[in-house]
C-alpha cells in the first residue's frame, strides 16, 4: 500500500506540473472501484462464514495520457475476494498486475507492458477484462498498430498472459491485417457502400507437459498450436452482413479430454435497420474451439479467444436465473431480435407510440461420431485420449438442445408521468450441459411487468413484479429432496425510489414459492455526487450463476452488509 500511495502521488504533482507546460499537455485519469461485503452466516440460504470480518474487491486504475505517450498502471486488492471468486486458484493476492506505456504518433502505436485487444469478433484472439466474472487475461508483452495508409490497420503482438498473479509460461503471438475498401473506392462510399475484409494468424508455444497413456507410453504434445481468422463485413445502405470463418490446429487440452483434432467456428450475421424498425439475424457453429495458452486449466482463466454467446443479455432476475455458457467443444446457435416502434397517434401506438422487441435464441449440439466405438452414453470419456476424438459434419445438428428462449417486450408510455414495460419469456435450459448437473431441461414461463413514474421532476418511482413458473420440476419439497438447479416457481419484486441528484432507495426480494418458501430479501440505499458513487446495503444473495457473454462465474449464496465506492476523475 505504501508504494501504491508514493506512486499516486508522483504521477499526481508530475501531471499537475506538466498540465503548466505547454505544448505538452500531461492529463491523469482513473477509477476507483471497491466493493465490500461483511459476512454473516445463513445456514438456511448456505451462507457460509467467513475468518475475515470483510471481503472485498477493490480495484484503482492510473493513467497519464499525453499527446505522444501514454503511460498507466493498475492496483488490485483481492486478498480477501469477495464470494464466488476462487481464493484457492490464485484469484487472491494485492499489488500492481498491470502495466504499460505507450507511444504513438499518426502512423504508429507501440504498446510495452499489459495491453488488451481482439481480433475480429474474438473467435482465434480476445483479451479483455471482466470484473464481475473475475476474468483478466491481458498479454504481459508488445504490440505494434500500424496505420500506413488509409483504411489499412495492422496489428502485430506478442506476449505472456496473465493468470491471476502470475503469466502463463506459453508465449502467444500473432498479428491482425484489415482493410477498409470503400476508402480507397469513391464510388462504393458515393453510393452508401462500405466493406471491410479481415484476416488474421495467432499462434502460442508452449512447454510440452507429461500426460500418461498408460505405465511406459504418454502423449506427444504440440508446443506450438496455430489458429487463423478471415471475415468480411458490408454495409449497403440499411443493410449490413458479416462473414467470419476460423480454423485451429490441433490441440489437445483438459478441456477436450486431450484429443488431436482440429477445431473451426463459423459466423453469420444479418442485419437491417431503418427509422422504427431493425431486423437482426445470426447463426454460429463452433466445433472443438477452446484455445488457451496454458492446455491444463480448467477454470475461465487461460483462454486467448472467446466465442460470442448468442443470448440476450438479461437484466431481470427472474430473467436472468438461468443464464447460458457457451460450450466451446461445439454448438449450433441462432440469435434473432425484431424491434419496431409503432409510431405516436396511430392505432397500436396510441398519443405517444409504443416499442416492440421480439428476440429468440436456439442452441443445439453438433452431431459427433465418435472413434474407437466410444458411446457418450456409456461413459468412459477418457478411452478417446490421445486420438482424434470423433468426425463431424459441418451441416449436421445433435439431437441434443443445449438452450432456446423466446423474449417478447412491449414498451409503452401511458400518459406524461408513466412508463409501463410488459415482458413475456419461454425458456428451454439444459443444466447437463450448462450446469453439470444430472437433470433434465427446465422449461420456464417468466412474466415481468414494470412500471415506471415520475412523481414530481426531482422524483421518480420505479417497480417490478417478476413472475418464474418452471415445469418438469422434480423435487420433493417435504424430503428436502429437490433439484441443485430447478427449483420451481419464483416470485420477484423491487421498488426503488429515485430523488435526483443525490439518492436512490430500493428493496428487492425473491421468493421460492412453495420448494424452500425462502426469501431472498435486499435493501439498498445509492449516493451520486459528481463522479462519486456510493451504495450500502443489506441482504442475502442467492447461490447461482453470473454470467457475461456466455461465460460464467459459480456465486455462493451469501448474507450481510455490502458497501461500493466508484469514482472516475
Amino acid at each position: 500500500m505504501k508504494n501504491f500511495v508514493t506512486l499516486w502521488f508522483l504521477l499526481s504533482v508530475f501531471a499537475l506540473f506538466a498540465q503548466e507546460k505547454k505544448p505538452f499537455p500531461i492529463s491523469l485519469h482513473g477509477s476507483i472501484q471497491s466493493d465490500w461485503l461483511v459476512p454473516q452466516e445463513d445456514k438456511s440460504i448456505g451462507a457460509q462464514d467467513y475468518d475475515e470480518f470483510a471481503l472485498t474487491n477493490t480495484y484503482v486504475d492510473l493513467n497519464l495520457i499525453s499527446q505522444y505517450v501514454d503511460a498507466g498502471t493498475r492496483f488490485e486488492f483481492l486478498k480477501y475476494p469477495l464470494p464466488g471468486y476462487d481464493r484457492g486458484n490464485g484469484f487472491s493476492g494485492y499489488g500492481f498486475p498491470f502495466f504499460y506505456a505507450t507511444g504513438k504518433d499518426k502512423h504508429a502505436k507501440l504498446t510495452i507492458g499489459d495491453f488488451y485487444d481482439q481480433f475480429g469478433n474474438g473467435l482465434i484472439f480476445r483479451t479483455y477484462e471482466d470484473r464481475n466474472i473475475g476474468i483478466d487475461n491481458s498479454l504481459r508483452g508488445a504490440r505494434l498498430i500500424l496505420t500506413p495508409y488509409k483504411g489499412i490497420q495492422f496489428k502485430a503482438l506478442v506476449g505472456k498472459q496473465r493468470r491471476y498473479w502470475e503469466n502463463n509460461a506459453g508465449k502467444v503471438w500473432g498479428g491482425d491485417l484489415e482493410l477498409n475498401i470503400d476508402q480507397w473506392i469513391k464510388k462504393l462510399e458515393e453510393t452508401n457502400t462500405y466493406l471491410t475484409l479481415g484476416g488474421s494468424f495467432v499462434s502460442k508455444n508452449e512447454p510440452d507437459e507429461i500426460v500418461p497413456i498408460d505405465a511406459i507410453h504418454r502423449l506427444n504434445m504440440p508446443q506450438n498450436v496455430g489458429a487463423y481468422d478471415v471475415r468480411a463485413q458490408l454495409q449497403k445502405g440499411n443493410f449490413s452482413f458479416l462473414a467470419e470463418y476460423a480454423e485451429k490446429a490441433n490441440d489437445p487440452s483438459s478441456d477436450n479430454l486431450y484429443i488431436y483434432k482440429k477445431g473451426n467456428a463459423l459466423l453469420l450475421s444479418g442485419a437491417y435497420a431503418k427509422t422504427g424498425m431493425s431486423v437482426l439475424l445470426q447463426a454460429k457453429r463452433s466445433d472443438n474451439m477452446t484455445f488457451k495458452s496454458m492446455r491444463s486449466d480448467v477454470g475461465n482463466s487461460s483462454y486467448i479467444n472467446r466465442l460470442p454467446a448468442f443470448t440476450a443479455q438479461q437484466t431481470y432476475a427472474l430473467a436472468a436465473l438461468y443464464p447460458y455458457a457457451t460450450q466451446p467443444d461445439g454448438e449450433w446457435a441462432f440469435q434473432g431480435t425484431f424491434n419496431y416502434n409503432f409510431k405516436r397517434k396511430t392505432l397500436l401506438g396510441g398519443k405517444y407510440g409504443t416499442a416492440v422487441k421480439l428476440n429468440a435464441s436456439y442452441i443445439r449440439n453438433i452431431n459427433k461420431q465418435y472413434v474407437n466405438g466410444y458411446d457418450p452414453a456409456a461413459g468412459g470419456k477418457w478411452v478417446l485420449l490421445g486420438t482424434e476424438g470423433y468426425t463431424s459434419k459441418f451441416f449436421s445438428f445433435g439431437k441434443e438442445l443445449y438452450y432456446q428462449d423466446l423474449t417478447l417486450n412491449l414498451d409503452k408510455k401511458l400518459t406524461q408521468d408513466f412508463k409501463l414495460n410488459l415482458m413475456y419469456m419461454n425458456q428451454k435450459y439444459n443444466p447437463k450441459v450448462v450446469r453439470n448437473e444430472p437433470e433434465d431441461i427446465i422449461t420456464s414461463n417468466i412474466f415481468i411487468a414494470e412500471g415506471k413514474y415520475n412523481i414530481n421532476k426531482k422524483m421518480t418511482l420505479r417497480a417490478e413484479a417478476q413472475y418464474l413458473n418452471a415445469s418438469d420440476y422434480a423435487g420433493d419439497a417435504k424430503t428436502e429432496i429437490f433439484d441443485r438447479v430447478n427449483q420451481g416457481d419464483w416470485l420477484a419484486g423491487v421498488l426503488e425510489l429515485s430523488v435526483l441528484p443525490y439518492f436512490m432507495f430500493t428493496v428487492q426480494d425473491m421468493y421460492n414459492v412453495g420448494i424452500t418458501d425462502t426469501h431472498y430479501y435486499k435493501a439498498l440505499v445509492s449516493f451520486t455526487y459528481q463522479a462519486h458513487f456510493i451504495q450500502f446495503g443489506y441482504g442475502r444473495t442467492r447461490a447461482g450463476r453470473d454470467c457475461s457473454g456466455g461465460v460464467c462465474r459459480d456465486v455462493p449464496a451469501s448474507r450481510g452488509f455490502t458497501l461500493s465506492y466508484n469514482y472516475n476523475f
